[in-house]
């Protein structure tokens, strides 16, 4: 085998769970010295990391979150027609649920100042929204998830139970015509999953990003 072809065998066979240094060696039919040579080699390449006697596969480089803030600039005319949109199928005295997002956040910019519409939601950004707007709004508990200014855990689930909604309008962070919304944490799917449970409709607003 050559030794280009052996390092991806050896990779491979770690990425897999085989991470000692004797069992590589038996596996491949090297020396404790050749194996060593090899997993130094993809060390240096960056694609695993080094231990006392063998190696690990190296953890995924996950891309940086975009920023609120970049999230916000972003599909600023877009998201605003979005919500002018959305904000019609609100009628009074529905009872509707924001979800977290920067989206999201527009809507609350959009409903009418006199609406009667009974809002929730676990979304900072809306809250902020409505509040300098002079109109009342229902926040749920639960812990901060700061990278968006919304509430999510044990607290917010624990305050859907007793709620259900006429309307949940909410954003993703990808929607696939196959899996349908995609998010970045199974934290957010998870609660996602449980409003929309409680909701007669489910609106969905997303940018063509």
């Amino acid at each position: 085998m050559k030794v280009a072809n052996r390092r991806e065998a050896i990779l491979d066979a770690v990425q897999k769970g085989t991470s000692d240094l004797t069992s590589l060696c038996e596996k491949f039919g090297v020396s404790e010295a050749t194996a060593r040579r090899d997993l130094h080699v993809l060390q240096q390449e960056g694609r695993l990391l080094r231990t006392y006697g063998g190696a690990v596969a190296q953890p995924i480089q996950h891309e940086p979150e975009e920023s609120l803030e970049s999230r916000q600039s972003h599909h600023h005319a877009a998201k605003t027609a979005i919500a002018r949109q959305a904000s019609r199928l609100v009628s009074d005295g529905d009872t509707i649920f924001i979800d977290a997002g920067t989206t999201t956040q527009f809507l609350a910019m959009e409903l009418p100042a006199a609406s009667q519409a009974n809002v929730f939601t676990n979304n900072l950004l809306a809250v902020q929204v409505f509040a300098s707007r002079g109109m009342s709004v229902s926040l749920l508990g639960g812990d901060l998830r700061a990278g968006s200014m919304s509430v999510f855990g044990p607290l917010a689930d624990l305050s859907l139970e007793r709620l259900t909604f006429d309307k949940v309008f909410t954003s993703a962070d990808g929607v696939d015509a196959d899996l349908g919304l995609c998010e970045g944490s199974a934290e957010q799917a998870w609660f996602k999953e449980k409003v929309f449970r409680r909701a007669r409709e489910v609106v969905v607003l997303a940018t063509a990003e």
